[in-house]
């Protein structure tokens, strides 16, 4: 088990590596001040990330790539979801008087847990990947479910190691991001890839 563990962990840690939309909240949520709702937003995308991965091993998450209508389904609730939350912070041009942009909410540890985990469900890229690259890391013989749990585990590690890097380096910004107009850029840029993301996903067959 230790080489397929191995192996899947480097391929897993490359894609949690590389740049995009859960790396775009966790920034921003980060550099605004907002550590607890920033490590919600982080255990909320690595909770989707273990549903996903258990789904999988499970053999559940293949009704996904069988079924078209269900694949659509979520596929486009996620485009709207991924289009609301960009909209929502393009609309942010207040501050309120804890300096977070009005219309965001302030709902702490449990709002940033909920937005990580909607994130990450209502993207079926992440079940497919999991349904096409789990499986062959799993040992001839060994329990599946248990096998696919702790891949999936080895995902879920290595993305809280990165995101308290990504925390971490968005803090030492906070000094620079107090000033509103710098925070109302930071909103804008920030909803402009969340809705580039959510144009990608609905324009993605």
């Amino acid at each position: 088990m230790a080489g397929p563990l191995a192996s899947f962990a480097l391929v897993v840690g490359l894609l949690t590596l590389t740049p995009g939309l859960d790396t775009a909240l966790i920034l921003r949520t980060a550099a605004l001040g907002r550590r607890r709702r920033a490590w919600g937003v982080v255990l909320g995308i690595q909770t989707g990330t273990l549903i996903w991965g258990t789904a999988s091993a499970a053999g559940i998450t293949v009704l996904l790539t069988a079924s078209r209508l269900g694949y659509e389904t979520l596929r486009w609730a996620g485009v709207c979801y991924l289009l609301w939350t960009g909209v929502r912070m393009l609309r942010n041009r207040h501050q309120q008087p804890d300096g977070s942009p009005a219309g965001d909410g302030t709902g702490g540890w449990w709002a940033g847990w909920r937005r990580g985990v909607l994130t990450n469900l209502l993207n079926p890229k992440v079940g497919v990947f999991y349904v096409a690259v789990l499986p062959p890391f799993i040992p001839a013989g060994a329990p599946h479910l248990a096998a696919g749990v702790l891949l999936t585990s080895v995902h879920v590690v290595e993305g809280l190691l990165w995101s308290a890097v990504l925390i971490a380096f968005a803090r030492t910004l906070r000094a620079r991001l107090r000033r509103p107009s710098v925070r109302r850029l930071l909103d804008r840029a920030t909803g402009v890839a969340v809705l580039g993301f959510g144009a990608k996903l609905a324009l993605t067959d």
